[in-house]
């Protein structure tokens, strides 16, 4: 089953905050990939990149360019899940 994302909103210090379709909130850290993946250093060598994040077409996931992406599970499965207080 895919998670699609709604929403996808930059955060301080390389987190992301992703709204899904079924409601859910998460807030997902790109740090670790840095290490992971060559091509996500980009996010912290290339100037305003990482704020550029954006959903990708149908909600499958996120992305930043051609080479730069995340699919919605993962951000689903590895995000952790913000609560809110309404």
């Amino acid at each position: 089953m895919f998670h699609k994302v709604k929403t996808v909103e930059p955060l301080p210090d390389y987190c992301l905050s992703v709204c899904f379709e079924d409601g859910t909130k998460k807030q997902y850290d790109v740090k670790p990939l840095f290490s992971k993946w060559e091509a996500f250093k980009a996010l912290t060598d290339i100037a305003g990149l990482f704020e550029q994040v954006k959903v990708d077409v149908g909600g499958y996931g996120i992305i930043w360019n051609d080479y730069i992406d995340l699919s919605c599970d993962e951000l689903y499965y590895e995000g952790t899940e913000v609560r809110s207080n309404a």
